[in-house]
């Protein structure tokens, strides 16, 4: 035998009073470790996860009319209407109290203008949309401006007194917050600004949570450029590494916010032009390899596309089932047909709304994979682009 009998008591004797030496240790570790744990726990998080699934709701998208006063006004002018505010009620107006629009709308994003604002009919234009079952959202960044020492680039301001000011849009009947940064392919984009764009997006989003605000994140990947499909992918993939790492750093809660980001497509001054397949293709990829499937929905920006480019690639990327809602926030996508028709004209008020239909029901086909282009018209096929596109 390798031990006598004392040898081998000897031995259990001694192991015994290392692991009653030791039980006190790893139970203390375990203690700490335990201790160290930050459980997430707000008045707001269950209001948050409704409101998100309530957004990322089937066949229903966001209607984006948070414009700026400018660019509201720049729009107008389109129609040769003065930028006052009369005219942007009216305009407005006319689309929130389209009949019907909650059938394929589930959330608006509204100007600080517009969520005070009442109708002609002294109606709270929050109100119009509540009936219809359209959760009110608030534009709540403070624009672009340049970033120093970069490459032309810009970052976004807005985060002083941001929790006050959530606060007050919460009280005004704001369920849901937007905050637009952007990145530039051609101007690099640098590190310092890929981080600067996902350090302010994470600080609102846990600000906004904290107030009762579902966090729209939009790290919009500018259309700009020559660059081909492949060079978006990966720029695509740089920003959104880095938007999920500072969230994750600011316990931003997953379950309760929504993405914005822009389709994977060449740039706008490139001359390869992709099938909605492959556009699909490369932006399904991005977010697989980028976004956990605890977040709720994806709700694509069309970023100067044509209104018939947005809503096919849409169509194309829910022909096969995904991990998240994966739907629309579209501006100029939904609303270039409506101003045209409506043409600041009283009398052209339930054309115009027919027009918003139309635009909202074929996208609202497109997130059930069920759009049908045949019934489109030539104006649909007009790109809405702008170069350095500012709200």
């Amino acid at each position: 035998p390798l031990f006598d009998t004392r040898g081998q008591l000897h031995l259990l004797h001694t192991m015994a009073l290392a692991m009653r030496t030791a039980a006190p240790t790893v139970a203390g570790r375990a203690a700490s470790r335990r201790s160290a744990v930050v459980v997430r726990a707000t008045k707001y998080d269950e209001e948050l996860v409704q409101t998100a699934h309530k957004v990322a709701s089937k066949g229903r998208g966001i209607l984006a009319m948070d414009e700026s006063n400018a660019t509201c006004g720049k729009r107008l002018e389109s129609i040769g209407l003065e930028n006052t505010e009369d005219n942007r009620r009216a305009y407005r107006e006319l689309l929130v109290t389209t009949p019907g629009l909650g059938q394929y709308i589930s959330g608006a994003i509204l100007f600080e203008e517009t969520l005070f604002q009442s109708t002609s009919t002294g109606k709270k234009m929050v109100d119009c949309l509540t009936e219809q079952s359209i959760v009110p959202g608030i534009k709540v960044d403070k624009g672009l401006v340049p970033l120093s020492n970069s490459n032309g680039e810009s970052w976004c301001m807005g985060l002083d007194g941001l929790d006050k000011r959530c606060a007050e849009y919460y009280k005004a009947g704001a369920r849901f917050a937007k905050w637009r940064s952007v990145v530039s392919i051609p101007a690099g984009p640098s590190i310092i600004a890929l981080r600067d764009c996902a350090y302010g997006l994470a600080r609102y989003a846990a600000i906004a949570q904290n107030a009762g605000l579902v966090p729209i994140v939009e790290p919009e990947v500018l259309l700009d450029g020559d660059q081909d499909i492949d060079r978006c992918l990966e720029v695509q993939e740089a920003i959104w590494a880095e938007t999920f790492k500072y969230m994750a750093d600011n316990k931003v809660m997953l379950e309760g916010i929504l993405l914005k980001p822009a389709m994977v497509t060449p740039g706008a001054d490139s001359k390869a032009k992709v099938p909605p397949e492959t556009v699909a293709a490369y932006t399904l990829k991005m977010l697989r390899r980028r976004v956990p499937p605890a977040v709720p929905g994806i709700m694509f920006l069309s970023g100067g596309q044509s209104e018939l480019e947005a809503t096919l690639n849409l169509n194309a990327m829910n022909q096969s089932p995904n991990p998240w809602h994966v739907s629309f926030s579209y501006a100029r996508a939904l609303q270039n047909s409506v101003l045209k028709t409506w043409q600041g004209k009283p009398e052209n008020m339930k054309a115009g709304q027919d027009a918003l239909l139309k635009r909202a029901k074929a996208n609202s086909d497109a997130q059930l994979g069920q759009y049908d282009p045949s019934n489109e018209s030539a104006d649909a096929s007009q790109r809405t682009y702008e170069k350095g596109y500012k709200y």
